[in-house]
């Protein structure tokens, strides 16, 4: 029977080696990167059916490579693995088009099962955190929905600029000229009504565009 081509996204390596072992009778896999921009360029190359990924990563998110992955590749199944318990980024990972969310504390049986249940077309979320999600939602049912409806291109730039990175440095990570970098972030600021780049930062973490 032909294995499930997989992708594993995850910037701590040793705990990508791991998951890259415990996987291998199960899944073949075809990459293993550790930032959201190398995910996509890896995604584009060797369509895989399924994508292991961390919410936490550098350079892009795992919330916004899946969003763009969804977008190019809707029938890639994205199963996020993640340390964070926050029931609301995990509402947000479902409605970005996730099979399954599941902490690093969970199980080894319950990935292999949400990678089953993500190849039959279903979905898998972690007793762990499923009950969290539930109050959530009923909460407030419009939480987390993507904020001020930033493009994908602001929500790049103002993950980079929290990151710390230059103007020079983010053109090119995003092959762009440093003027287009200072369009979208002041363009960004001035929709979100922000008045400083420490705000801006502020704004970035507070929506998860950056993740610890």
């Amino acid at each position: 029977m032909k294995l499930p081509r997989a992708i594993l996204a995850d910037d701590h390596k040793l705990l990508a080696e791991a998951f890259r072992k415990f996987l291998e009778p199960h899944c073949e896999i075809v990459a293993t990167v550790s930032d959201g921009r190398a995910l996509l360029d890896a995604a584009a190359t060797f369509k895989p059916d399924i994508i292991l990924l961390d919410i936490g990563m550098p350079l892009l998110n795992g919330l916004e490579a899946g969003r763009q992955l969804k977008g190019k590749m809707p029938g890639v199944k994205l199963i996020f693995l993640t340390m964070q318990e926050d029931p609301d980024l995990a509402i947000e990972a479902m409605r970005s088009g996730a099979s399954g969310y599941l902490l690093k504390t969970s199980a080894p049986s319950e990935l292999i099962q949400a990678i089953q249940e993500a190849l039959k077309g279903k979905s898998y979320i972690t007793p762990q955190i499923s009950h969290g999600m539930e109050k959530s939602f009923i909460r407030d049912p419009r939480r987390r929905q993507q904020p001020k409806s930033l493009t994908a291109r602001q929500c790049e730039v103002v993950q980079l600029l929290a990151e710390g990175k230059s103007m020079k440095q983010i053109a090119d990570v995003l092959k762009v000229t440093p003027r287009t970098v200072a369009f979208h972030k002041y363009r960004t600021m001035e929709e979100l009504a922000i008045r400083s780049t420490a705000e801006l930062i502020q704004f970035a973490i507070k929506n998860h565009i950056v993740v610890a």
